[in-house]
């Protein structure tokens, strides 16, 4: 399909919902090609602040990263705290350590109760939200991380062609006139 399901309301986003441009990342917290996307996503928000939309989705590649599972049930948990961008930050900066002691470390930094993470992790709480990133990912064409969509459009020239994709549509909004240029809906 090779493109993006439509941002949902309980996506994890950031920037303002009516942005010319929308960037959706199906990532994986352990794995090293989203760790190094992530200064690069993060240069592109910077430089485009208030113009465009970011939404990440949980897209763990468990047979290759074992604690990518966790790390993502961490951030959901966090969310539900409403600390998920601060802890979809620690997980990227401190990738190489990920495990318990930095999910402990991550909670009480930021003021989330360590062991009730641990028991939402131990009765799969977050697992079916997880799973339909997963699914929908899949059915976008995701089968690798990180996986970009610019507007819906998946981009196939990885982290290298985000900033591209980016100045594209942000360019092809401003001759068109509009705010927000339809999203290509599966």
């Amino acid at each position: 399909m090779n493109t993006a399901y439509p941002p949902r309301a309980d996506d994890h986003s950031t920037g303002p919902a009516t942005a010319a441009v929308t960037i959706i990342e199906y990532g994986d917290y352990q794995c090293p090609y989203c760790g190094a996307a992530y200064p690069v996503v993060r240069h592109v928000l910077r430089k485009y602040q208030g113009r465009i939309r970011f939404i990440f989705r949980n897209f763990p590649i468990a047979e290759r990263h074992p604690e990518a599972l966790n790390a993502a049930s961490l951030a959901e948990f966090a969310a539900d705290h409403g600390r998920f961008w601060a802890t979809h930050d620690a997980l990227f900066m401190n990738q190489s350590e990920l495990g318990p002691d930095l999910y402990e470390r991550i909670c009480r930094d930021l003021t989330m109760d360590y062991q009730e993470y641990r028991m939402a992790l131990l009765h799969d709480v977050y697992r079916s939200r997880i799973e339909r990133d997963e699914r929908e990912g899949l059915l976008s064409g995701v089968n690798g991380t990180p996986t970009f969509f610019v507007n819906g459009e998946i981009v196939t020239t990885g982290t290298a062609g985000l900033v591209a994709a980016v100045s594209r549509s942000l360019a092809l909004s401003s001759r068109l006139g509009s705010r927000r240029p339809a999203t290509k809906l599966s």
